[in-house]
C-alpha cells in the first residue's frame, strides 16, 4: 500500500468525506469493524447467576456457546448492581476459565519440593482426619477455675471472597459446632 492510498483511507478523510462529519455514525466504520461481532450474539443460552466475590450480590448474565462461557457482563435485570459490576466481578470469566485454574487436588507433603496429585477421596479423607485430630488435641472444656468453655482452640477459618453467603453461612455453622471461636471472613472487597 502506498503513500496515497493510506491517505485514502486516512479516518479523518473518510469522516470528513461523509455526512458524519462528528465520526458518530456511519464515518467511524471500517470493513473490519462490519465483521467484528460481540461475544454475545453467537450464545446459545444465557444463564442468570451472582457474581461470587463478596456478600454484596451482583447480578450476572452467563453468556454460554457449545457448554463454554464465552463471556459474563452485569445483569442490568439486577436491583442490586442495575448491570455494573466491579473489576472483580468483570473478571469472573478469567476465574472459571483461566489456563492456570487447577482441576485435581494438589498436595505437597511437608518438606518436600514437589507436588503430587490426589484423588478427592483420599484428600477429603486426609482433611476430615486431620480436624478430627486437633479438635481432639486442642479441646478445652474449662478453663482453671472450672468456668466452662468448650472450644477449639487449635481451628481456625478465615473465608475468602470467593464464596458466596449461602456458603459462608455453612461454613459459620460448622466451625462453631467444631468448636472454634476464631471465624473470620475477607469478604470485604
Amino acid at each position: 500500500m502506498d503513500l496515497g492510498d493510506r491517505i485514502a483511507t486516512w479516518p479523518v478523510l473518510h469522516q470528513l468525506r461523509r455526512a458524519d462529519r462528528l465520526g458518530l455514525g456511519d464515518a467511524v466504520r471500517s470493513r473490519r469493524s462490519d465483521e467484528v461481532q460481540a461475544r454475545t450474539t453467537a450464545a446459545d443460552q444465557v444463564v442468570r447467576s451472582i457474581c461470587p466475590y463478596c456478600a454484596v450480590g451482583c447480578g450476572q448474565r452467563i453468556f454460554v456457546k457449545d457448554g463454554e462461557i464465552t463471556q459474563i457482563e452485569g445483569d442490568p435485570d439486577s436491583p442490586i448492581s442495575r448491570g455494573r459490576l466491579c473489576p472483580k466481578g468483570a473478571a469472573t470469566r478469567a476465574l472459571v476459565t483461566g489456563p492456570q485454574r487447577e482441576h485435581q487436588v494438589r498436595y505437597r507433603p511437608p518438606y518436600a519440593a514437589e507436588w503430587q496429585d490426589l484423588p478427592l477421596d483420599q484428600a477429603m479423607d486426609m482433611i476430615a482426619d486431620r480436624l478430627i485430630a486437633t479438635r481432639r488435641e486442642t479441646w478445652e472444656d474449662v478453663d482453671d477455675k472450672g468456668h466452662p468453655l468448650r472450644r477449639c482452640m487449635g481451628i481456625a477459618s478465615l473465608g475468602g471472597a470467593t464464596l458466596d453467603n449461602e456458603e459462608n453461612y455453612l461454613l459459620k455453622k460448622l466451625y462453631t459446632a467444631l468448636g472454634a471461636i476464631q471465624i473470620e471472613n475477607q469478604a470485604r472487597i
